[in-house]
């Protein structure tokens, strides 16, 4: 009697310390999860993401062309009816979710070759998609929340003068951040498309690829903790991608990356997750299993 009593009180403490594992598991900090969006027609409306119950930032990707041709740019978000993004930002926004504008992507249209043309796009992303205004707005009078310098071409200059300027709105806003200013950044440190930019100390967030460039896995850790210690002030997350359709090399699995996530969430700046993209997470279910 007594051997079966002890049994069954050491399987109870088997299964409790099973439980506690599972949840704890199950619980662990992930933090935001930020999704690219723009890049597929086929990936659904704004809303649709919004609706999906996964993300927490929505990064309307892309504002890709600037700076070349004075007074010239162009809204790339392949194919969405552009009339429909405004009504969407505000539904979004009405369920918590942040809505950011990325400005560059992988294109080639834009530079910005000079202080002026620096002051030209300040001048067009804050009247024409932030807190400005003026005739002509994308988005009708839906604001996004903020700027994210995804600059994958290009010099260097002027980037850091653009953040100052967009940064300096926030003074006009009490207890809330106006303009949150962000960036998408290679793998590796540092970035030098971005380290003048980033040296301001004003990015709320730096999003740091895990693909689309050389970025082994045996790397990936100590990529990320770099980054997370050379920008304490900003909230650092990692980017993925959600299908090796992607990116066959740089593709974690989702229990590769919680694995990772594990390690990396120690940093007291971890910020979470940035997922390319949208269309390709719809497909897969990549962050249902975050």
């Amino acid at each position: 009697m007594a051997l079966r009593r002890l049994a069954a009180l050491l399987s109870l403490a088997v299964l409790l310390s099973a439980g506690l594992a599972a949840v704890s598991a199950t619980s662990q900090n992930t933090g935001d999860t930020v999704i690219i969006w723009g890049r597929n027609k086929d990936e659904g409306s704004l809303r649709e993401a919004c609706d999906a119950g996964r993300y927490t930032t929505v990064i309307i990707s892309f504002l890709s062309a600037f700076g070349y041709i004075p007074g010239t740019y162009k809204l790339d978000i392949s194919g969405h009816q552009v009339s429909a993004v405004g009504p969407d930002i505000k539904y979004c926004q009405s369920k918590g979710k942040l809505i950011l504008l990325a400005i560059g992507g992988q294109g080639g249209e834009y530079s910005l070759p000079s202080s002026q043309a620096a002051v030209d796009l300040h001048d067009h992303l804050w009247y024409s998609y932030l807190g400005g205004h003026r005739n002509y707005r994308p988005f009708g009078d839906a604001n996004v929340n903020g700027i994210d310098f995804f600059i994958d071409q290009g010099a260097r200059e002027h980037y850091n003068e653009l953040a100052k300027m967009l940064y300096d709105h926030n003074k006009d806003y009490r207890a809330t951040v106006g303009v949150m200013v962000t960036a998408t950044t290679r793998c590796g440190y540092p970035d030098h498309r971005l380290d003048e930019a980033l040296a301001t100390g004003l990015f709320h967030r730096i999003h740091v690829k895990k693909f689309s460039g050389r970025c082994p896995a045996w790397s990936r850790r100590q990529s990320f903790e770099k980054w997370a210690k050379t920008y304490p002030q900003s909230r650092v997350l990692i980017g993925v991608v959600a299908s090796p359709d992607v990116d066959k090399d740089a593709y974690m699995p989702p229990e590769a990356l919680n694995n990772l996530l594990q390690f990396i969430n120690k940093q007291p700046n971890f910020g979470g997750v940035m997922v390319w993209d949208r269309f390709y997470d719809k497909k897969t279910g990549f962050t249902a299993h975050l």
